[in-house]
C-alpha cells in the first residue's frame, strides 16, 4: 500500500475496496506506532443515476438488523462516530464546485451513512461522482 506524508497528514493510496478495510485506524497505529485522529476516505462513488456528483457522509449500516449481511461492510446496527469536519467539508465542496463551475451540473449532497468499513475513529467518506477525469484533479487541488 503506498502511503504519502504532508505535516501530520498521511495518504493511503490502493486498489482494494475501501468498504472492506476494517480496522484501518488501528492496524495503522499497530504498524507506525501513530495515534489516528481522524479518518477520511476519498473515493470514487457509482450513482444510480449516474449524475455528476460530490457526497460526504458517515458511515455505518445502523439500519440493518443483527442477522442481516450488510452489502458493503460494516456491521449491522452499529455507525463510527461521525467526523465533526462533516459540515466543514460540506460547505466546502459547495463552494469549491461554484466557483469551478460545476453546479447546476454537479450535485453536492451530505448523504445518509450505507456502508463500511469499521473504524473507531471519527470518519467520513467524500466521494466523487463523474466520468470526466480531469474533474477530479481539479476539485481536490482546493480540497486538499
Amino acid at each position: 500500500m503506498e502511503s504519502f506524508t504532508n505535516g501530520n497528514v498521511r495518504l493511503l493510496k490502493h486498489e482494494r475496496s475501501i468498504v472492506a478495510e476494517d480496522d484501518l485506524d488501528r492496524r495503522w497505529q499497530e504498524a507506525t506506532g501513530e495515534a489516528v485522529s481522524e479518518v477520511i476516505f476519498l473515493s470514487k462513488h457509482t450513482a444510480v443515476s449516474n449524475r455528476p456528483a460530490l457526497t460526504v457522509h458517515p458511515i455505518g449500516v445502523p439500519h440493518l438488523r443483527e442477522d442481516e449481511t450488510p452489502p458493503q461492510g460494516g456491521r449491522p446496527g452499529w455507525a463510527a462516530v461521525p467526523d465533526p469536519r462533516i459540515g466543514p467539508w460540506f460547505r466546502l465542496m459547495q463552494k469549491v464546485a461554484a466557483d469551478q463551475g460545476l453546479v447546476p451540473e454537479f450535485e453536492i449532497t451530505l448523504e445518509a451513512t450505507h456502508h463500511g468499513p469499521l473504524t473507531s475513529t471519527p470518519t467520513m467518506f467524500v466521494e466523487e461522482v463523474h466520468k470526466n477525469t480531469g474533474v477530479d484533479k481539479m476539485l481536490r487541488r482546493p480540497l486538499l
